[in-house]
């Protein structure tokens, strides 16, 4: 007797029957669409560690940090673990920012060929002339795209500088490229020979909170970038930014890191009354050691994490250029394994939305539309701006007293003054706005309430968004939070961090505090199976034909066929959101194809930020993707064929393996997120 038929928008009705009685003819086929049969759903619970894709054995882990702002990478040996060696030092850099990142900008000539990236980006195109500049294609913070783009596809476009329109594809897959060839130039250099693409495992870090279909895009751009291939995936693994900064805080030694609540000395330096001091010895100290670009990562465990005891647990809280990324970690002995606790949260609250801030603050002094119009007609000197304005903001302190200058481009000046008539200096007489000034050396000179009011909306979405989530009953006794990421350097930031905390739980900031996920990333490349349990962020099902039942299913949803009454558009749960998963666990379906001849399966897959789901229409459920199962090459003499689907939810990506029961082969499965 059948008992759910799997339904699949118009394309396909798949019926869901139990093995044992076959007698019945299935609805579905009845119906006249081409029917596939799901047999009964089981989660399987698979050891982590058969887990792990045999096959090649990779000499270097390299980890690209692919960040809104500034991205770098870092590479090891697996026959030296302990070893994390950092890029060479980039040429060009900014008065008040360490180069150990470049920051992620990217360069197209006119024709839309690759230029460069990062500092010689920045440079060559702010060294062009005005008229010529405006042919060229300057991209930067497009890594945010994929965040907000609410139907990301392989076709979603970016705009550059100029205005023009380019593939958001080709950019991520060339600024990779750029990077895939700056590793393998420094590892053949080390080799004194040619280093193979082949041994070398990359690893490419997002934000937690993104979504499947980012995820996948950055993939994609790697396959196109040339890192790994669609037949060899496993080369590739997508990591968790807060995942890795999770990782490597477990390595940290006392004298790595600055502990905000501690009342005793740290490596020597005693507790800050104010924020900053600390951390600019910390920076000190980093600098002092930059010149070796290798770090020693302790085998042993850190010795903040030997305060740790079974059970423990904490935040790492990831503060980049775009996003602010949550999650809450328990600790399982005896290896250190990591649990986590609750779905990773965040939001679209990086540093950059103080840029926005200020760029808000000249559109009130000299108008909206001069601001669009100087962007467009001289781009590079609106990136000059904003540059000067990273410095300044870089020195924003709670204890500030004197002003914040600056400078304005001489473009600046002299194109609003043709614009409107009048000048730079009467235009901050006539606006009204408090504390910014002009000072005779052309420039803004901006008080630090001014300054602080820039990082005021950011940071209170960051404490709001904190204060949420300490609030939640699993986020109860988190002994250390770990602030890391670029925009954890602000001390502002950790002021408001530590106020809203009062004391709670301690707050940790390690020393290279911008470089902490691309290390933890590397350490993730060497060791996948480290985080051994996750929450899944959404719920994922199909949707199937139940038999209908009186009083539990709403009548519309009835449909009748040959005399028996089934319930349509069932939402068939593979997994809820916040459903612990453990790696290498598997959710197992069994789908048969109605006819013989059919080549190829096609499920759409559903997702939902409600933890549980009654049917497919239910507000809130939208399709996110497609199950494809290739089942070409597979027939057999068998009167009925059962294609068995595994589908993975405990790694950082959803994977699908299929097996032809009858004659165990295994069947192409690829789940696609993207061309919806």
């Amino acid at each position: 007797r059948c008992t759910q038929n799997l339904y699949c928008d118009p394309y396909v009705h798949i019926s869901l029957c139990v093995l044992d009685a076959m007698a019945a003819p299935s609805p579905a086929k009845s119906i006249g669409d081409p029917g596939i049969t799901p047999l009964s759903p089981t989660h399987i619970l698979k050891d982590a560690e058969q887990n792990e894709p045999t096959g090649h054995s990779f000499i270097v882990v390299v980890a690209i940090d692919f960040g809104t702002t500034s991205s770098g990478y870092a590479y090891a040996f697996t026959k030296e673990p302990e070893c994390i060696h950092t890029m060479r030092r980039w040429e060009g850099g900014d008065p008040g920012v360490s180069n150990q990142k470049t920051p992620t900008t990217i360069l197209l000539a006119p024709e839309k060929k690759f230029h460069s990236f990062g500092y010689a980006a920045r440079d060559f195109y702010h060294d062009l002339d005005p008229t010529e500049s405006k042919q060229w294609l300057y991209l930067e913070k497009f890594k945010m795209k994929l965040h907000t783009t609410a139907n990301l596809s392989i076709d979603t476009d970016l705009h550059a500088a100029n205005g023009k329109r380019v593939k958001a594809l080709d950019i991520f897959a060339y600024a990779l490229a750029f990077f895939k060839e700056q590793a393998l130039k420094e590892l053949s250099d080390q080799a004194g020979a040619e280093f193979d693409n082949a041994d070398v495992r990359w690893v490419i870090t997002v934000p937690a909170i993104w979504k499947m279909p980012a995820k996948q895009f950055m993939r994609e751009a790697a396959y196109k970038a040339g890192l790994a291939t669609r037949d060899n995936p496993d080369q590739l693994i997508i990591a968790l930014e807060p995942e890795a900064a999770s990782i490597y805080c477990r390595k940290l030694r006392l004298h790595q890191m600055i502990d905000l609540g501690a009342k005793t000395s740290i490596n020597g330096y005693s507790p800050p009354e104010n924020v900053g001091a600390g951390m600019a010895q910390a920076k000190e100290h980093v600098r002092r050691n930059r010149q070796s670009r290798t770090f020693l990562v302790e085998n042993v465990i850190g010795e903040l994490w030997s305060e740790l005891n079974e059970g423990d647990r904490y935040v790492v809280m990831d503060c980049g250029g775009g996003t602010v990324d949550l999650t809450v970690h328990q600790i399982r002995m005896p290896e250190g394994h990591l649990k986590e606790l609750y779905k990773a949260s965040g939001g679209p609250y990086g540093s950059i939305g103080v840029d926005y801030e200020f760029e808000k603050l000249l559109c009130k002094i000299f108008g909206q539309d001069f601001i669009d119009q100087f962007k467009i007609k001289r781009p590079a000197a609106w990136v000059d701006l904003m540059i000067a304005f990273e410095s300044r903001k870089r020195a924003a302190a709670p204890d500030r007293t004197n002003p914040l200058n600056i400078n304005l481009p001489f473009s600046f000046i002299d194109y609003y003054k043709k614009f409107r008539g009048h000048s730079v200096e009467h235009a901050l007489r006539k606006s009204n706005v408090d504390f910014v000034k002009w000072s005779s050396q052309g420039m803004l000179r901006m008080n630090p309430d001014a300054m602080n009011a820039l990082f005021k909306p950011t940071i209170d979405h960051i404490i709001q968004h904190l204060k949420e989530l300490f609030d939640r009953p699993e986020v109860t006794d988190i002994k250390f939070l770990f602030l890391v990421g670029g925009f954890a350097e602000s001390p502002l930031l950790q002021k408001a961090v530590q106020e809203m905390l009062q004391g709670r739980s301690r707050i940790i900031i390690p020393h290279d505090v911008g470089l902490t996920i691309l290390k933890g990333a590397v350490l993730f490349g060497l060791d996948p199976s480290v985080i051994r349990v996750r929450r899944s962020p959404l719920t994922y099902g199909v949707g199937v034909l139940n038999r209908f039942v009186e009083g539990k299913h709403p009548p519309e949803k009835m449909l009748v066929k040959d005399g028996t009454r089934w319930c349509t558009d069932v939402f068939d749960t593979f997994i809820a959101a916040d459903q612990s998963v453990a790696l290498g666990e598997t959710v197992k379906r069994s789908y048969t194809p109605a006819r013989p001849s059919q080549q190829v399966i096609v499920i759409h897959v559903y997702c939902s930020e409600k933890e549980s789901v009654g049917f497919i229409s239910d507000p809130g459920v939208r399709k996110c993707g497609t199950l494809r199962l290739d089942v070409s090459g597979t027939e057999s003499p068998a009167a009925r064929r059962e294609i068995q689907t595994l589908m993975q939810f405990g790694d950082t990506e959803i994977r699908a393996m299929a097996i032809d029961v009858a004659t165990s082969r295994s069947v192409k499965a690829s789940i696609d997120f993207l061309s919806q």
